[in-house]
This record gives C-alpha cells, structure tokens and sequence, in this order.
C-alpha cells in the first residue's frame, strides 16, 4: 500500500468533505447571474483539501489574504456559514484555501508553486484542456502531489466548477451544475 492510499484510508471521508465544498461552489456558480456581461467576473475559488498541515514545502502566504476562521473554522460545522463566508472570500480574495482532512480551514491562503522537475512526476501526461486557466493548471499539477488529497475551483470567467484528483479532473461547466436537481430558470 503506498503512502497515498494509507492518506486516503485515513481520511476516507474527503469524499463528503470535497462533495460539500463543491457544492457550495455550484451554489455561488448558480446564485450569480452576470455570467454573461462583458467585463464583469463572477465569484471565484480555489480551495486545497490536504492530509495534513504540512503544505509550506509547497505553497506560500498570499499577502493579507485570509479565510475569517472567526466566521467559520470548518467546513461541517454550518452549511449556511461556510457558504456565506465562501461567497465573501470568491468576490474579495485571491489564491488558495487550504483545508485539512479533517475540514478544517486554514487562516491564510496561499499561492501554489509549480512542481520542480520530478516533483510530481511526468507532468507531461496530464491534459491541459484550452479552457483551462492559471488557477485551474496549478490546481491539475497541485492534485498529483503526495498528501493532497483534493483540489476544488470555480471559475471566475464562467461559473464552471472543477474537482481534481491525482491528476484528473471532473468539470462541470455552469450550465451542467445540479444535473437532474437544477431548478428551471
């Protein structure tokens, strides 16, 4: 068993963990309703779900950035506090969340560096769809790293939300969010 299997044995349920957290993405994604006007960019996120706190040899502070752990310090704690401090953070905030694998919020957010050579392998086999962006490149690279379990981001050119796991993704472009469940407009 590799060191990442042990990770995700141990936190078996960043499943729900990384479900929630997309779906308050889609939440913020469905909620918004400039998506189309020119010049105007919608709520945007990127959150990092890790095993543990021990992300520096990767990441660095962005600045006075910082998820207000005083309104909500983990994920599970209220559905309705961690959207509404989600929703202030997409429109007032740059770089990444970081959230342990246990759902709780780390303070200050970061910026991700790109891998070094060998660092996470041969990126060369990961797809990079032209739609994709800065944010949604660093979080394709950034799941293939030991110890990430999760990488989440909304789009804010778009609306689309997109999971990222060891190098894979699942989109799910605005007008696909909620599926079966998405209420006609």
């Amino acid at each position: 068993m590799g060191d990442l299997d042990r990770v995700l044995r141990k936190y078996a349920t960043s499943q729900k963990l990384m479900d929630r957290i997309r779906y308050t993405a889609e939440t913020l994604s469905m909620e918004f309703e400039r998506w189309d006007e020119q010049h105007v960019s919608g709520p945007s996120l990127y959150f990092l779900v890790v095993a543990d706190i021990d992300f520096a040899h990767y990441t660095d502070p962005l600045g006075g950035n910082r998820w207000p752990v005083e309104r909500c310090r983990v994920v599970s704690e209220s559905t309705e506090s961690f959207t509404k401090v989600a929703r202030d953070v997409a429109f007032s905030c740059d770089g990444a969340v970081v959230v342990t694998g246990d759902g709780t919020i780390q303070e200050q957010m970061v910026r991700v560096r790109s891998p070094g050579r060998g660092e996470i392998g041969d990126a060369g086999d990961l797809d990079y769809p032209d739609w994709m962006g800065t944010k949604h490149l660093s979080a394709l690279e950034t799941s293939t790293r030991e110890g990430v379990l999760w990488a989440i981001t909304l789009s804010e050119e778009d609306g689309r939300v997109t999971t990222f796991l060891d190098g894979s993704y699942q989109d799910y472009p605005r007008p696909e969010i909620g599926g079966r469940w998405r209420p006609e407009r």
